[in-house]
């Protein structure tokens, strides 16, 4: 009886407490985990977004990179992180394509999780090493349906977009192109620059500068139209694809049980950075698009991607070993 007494006690004091921490929230710096490689678009704009964030909210924001496991690493410390708005989570599409591609993970991503809001979302270009005899799209799925299983194209790992991009591309192109996983897209750029591996889908934002300097020969973009910051670059579908699509997205979370007064006030903060004339400018010139969503928007948007991608990681085949 005491026992129970005692757990009870501790669930009131603890249910009075998220009234306080929301209004003394936030009182000390803020850490954003990032799940992947350093310098690639999570990284980059978690950096970005955190350097605003701390000049309208009054706290650092430190960013740390942990990446590892198709983001399952990094995803997993803050899923074992306490629900108080100092841990954040800088995720992307690789998490909801992780739903259907990994179900065994230590987490199941809507349930553990609450959505803070969306950040932005960017085109992929494809890109080949300049040694790879192709100048067009067409040219590349002429060489990968002569030669099949022998190309490979690289990606940051099991889930991510770069990877799911490439499964697509072989679904819908019917071509037999070998997924290369590296711990992270910096990696994977290496590989594809050095020519280690012949090609990959990567983001515009930190990829369209490789192409300006003749690293790298872009042979499309994944949009519906074509990129701001490559327009004499075909779309996959112009270039002999018809339908495809695909682009990278980043979003905020926070472990479940976040106060909710926590959770507007970041979402409203994350807004009115995205909302800035000269943060939207910047990030055009990236290629980047803002999201801005409610948490509750966010959510649904969130449930949709991952009906979305399991419908593609069904239709490519994709599996966590390729």
């Amino acid at each position: 009886m005491l026992r129970i007494l005692k757990i009870v006690l501790c669930s009131m004091v603890a249910a009075l407490a998220l009234p306080a921490l929301a209004d003394t929230w936030p009182s000390h710096p803020i850490k954003i985990v990032v799940p992947f490689a350093a310098g690639g678009p999570a990284d980059v704009y978690a950096r970005y977004l955190g350097q605003r964030l701390e000049k309208s909210l009054g706290q650092p924001f430190v960013v740390e990179d942990k990446p590892g496991g198709g983001s399952v690493v990094g995803t997993e410390i803050v899923h074992q992180s306490a629900p108080d708005g100092y841990t954040l989570l800088m995720m992307s599409n690789t998490h909801t394509v992780n739903e259907s591609l990994m179900p065994d993970k230590p987490f199941k991503l809507m349930r553990d999780f609450v959505p803070v809001a969306p950040v932005n979302y960017s085109d992929l270009v494809l890109v080949v090493n300049p040694k790879v005899p192709v100048k067009t799209l067409a040219d590349l799925i002429a060489l990968a349906k002569k030669e099949p299983g022998k190309l490979n194209f690289a990606s940051s790992g099991p889930g991510t977009p770069y990877h799911m991009a490439g499964e697509l591309f072989n679904a819908m192109a019917h071509v037999n192109i070998v997924h290369v996983p590296y711990k992270g897209s910096s990696g994977a750029r290496t590989g594809v620059i050095g020519g280690q591996v012949e090609m990959m889908f990567d983001a515009v934002t930190v990829m369209n500068e490789q192409v300006k300097a003749g690293r790298v020969r872009a042979l499309a973009t994944t949009g519906k139209l074509r990129s701001p910051v490559m327009p004499d670059v075909p779309t996959v579908s112009e270039a002999g694809v018809p339908g495809y699509e695909a682009t990278i997205w980043l979003g905020l979370m926070a472990p479940k049980g976040t106060p909710k007064a926590v959770v507007d006030e970041l979402n409203k903060a994350i807004t009115a950075v995205e909302s800035q004339p000269d943060v939207r400018a910047d990030w055009a010139k990236q290629g980047a698009t803002p999201m801005i969503m409610t948490p509750e928007a966010f959510h649904k948007y969130l449930e949709g991607d991952i009906v979305k991608w399991a419908r593609v990681v069904k239709i490519s085949g994709a599996r966590v070993d390729r």
